[in-house]
């Protein structure tokens, strides 16, 4: 089902999908209001929902959609408005799977690569199954019949080296994932921190920019040459490598992609291990593939502490199961207990909390 209020644009929709025969256009409509009363009828596997829409809104539409009758959404935004951008942003957090930038007509250069990217998207979204939005500590709570505890204890052989640096990886689902686990660590947080979220390349500013504005830390795109610091977060531009080098060193590189990706978590992983050894902290968490696994599996080689998302809060268990496959994660934890465990590894002896 497509959801968008400009005609032109819905129209360029329709014409895009039509296009793509794994893909089957069930309804179309110019509003949130539309949208909802037409679901039931229409029963879509997959939603391509406008942001900037009449009366509710697309994220207000996504919120009650994920209430009511869940299914995989994809945000299909404008690329260069900041407002539309951070309404995306929390569109994702409220449910949505991806965001794509919006088609541009047919005689333009870039249109071939929008369309195929959208057409990607909806069909690997179809695919993944949604639930009911609760808070991640309920839902835990609910598949696991016990609470999830504000604290997790870290044996005192399990600590080893006091870790010098935090890398962080997620894809699909990851945005609300990074905002809770990243949002749970205290201003104070010791060390720098670098995260890899898989994302087009037109909305890597917008990323960082909102979750500077929902964690404590201050987030920002990684500079190529600059040093990283305790209590920041750097994020990998869009379709450029993040490698550690010496003496904290940030490098952005134009390497091949790894896995079908740049900026892909293993490279960075890769560079930790090689840089830090067992000073190394990495976490993958929810994603689509196999990105990251290999780069954990080098790290955990090292004896750094991994973390690998539990299968019980991913949104999309591949990326984690890789790496658990591998067996590159010390610590396998449902989405609330990660902050807690990262807490007691790089604070030990003074932290306690678990997410807000």
């Amino acid at each position: 089902m497509i959801v968008e209020d400009s005609l032109v644009v819905r129209e360029l929709l329709r014409y895009i999908v039509s296009k793509d025969p794994r893909l089957e256009l069930v309804a179309a409509v110019a509003s949130g209001e539309e949208a909802l009363a037409a679901i039931a009828g229409a029963r879509p596997d997959v939603i391509s929902m406008d942001i900037r829409l009449p009366g509710i809104d697309g994220l207000e539409t996504t919120r009650r959609i994920m209430a009511e009758r869940p299914t995989p959404i994809v945000v299909v935004a404008g690329a260069v408005e900041d407002a539309g951008l951070h309404i995306s942003m929390n569109a994702l957090r409220a449910g949505a799977l991806s965001v794509v930038e919006k088609p541009v007509a047919t005689t333009h250069a870039g249109y071939e690569v929008v369309a195929n990217e959208i057409c990607t998207q909806l069909r690997i979204m179809a695919q993944v199954p949604v639930i009911r939005r609760r808070s991640i500590g309920s839902e835990w709570n609910a598949r696991n019949g016990l609470a999830a505890p504000a604290s997790v204890p870290v044996p005192a052989s399990a600590l080893g080296q006091q870790p010098a640096m935090l890398g962080i990886a997620a894809s699909t689902g990851g945005p609300p994932a990074l905002a809770r686990v990243i949002g749970a660590l205290p201003k104070d947080f010791p060390l720098p921190i670098l995260l890899v979220q898989h994302m087009g390349p037109a909305f890597m500013d917008g990323f960082a920019g909102w979750l500077d504005s929902v964690v404590p830390l201050p987030v920002a795109i990684a500079r190529d040459g600059e040093r990283a610091e305790a209590g920041r977060v750097y994020v990998a531009p869009g379709d450029r490598h993040l490698e550690l080098g010496s003496n904290c060193i940030l490098r952005l590189i134009d390497s091949a992609p790894v896995s079908g990706q740049r900026p892909a978590a293993t490279v960075l992983f890769r560079s930790m291990a090689r840089q830090l050894g067992a000073s190394g902290l990495g976490v993958l968490l929810t994603g689509m593939g196999e990105d990251g696994a290999l780069g954990l599996a080098d790290m955990h080689a090292a004896g750094a502490q991994t973390v690998a998302e539990d299968e019980s809060t991913a949104v999309v268990y591949g990326m984690p199961a890789a790496a658990v496959r591998l067996g590159a994660a010390r610590a396998v934890l449902p989405l609330d207990r990660v902050a807690p465990h990262l807490l007691r590894l790089a604070m030990p002896g003074g932290a306690t909390g678990g997410a807000p």
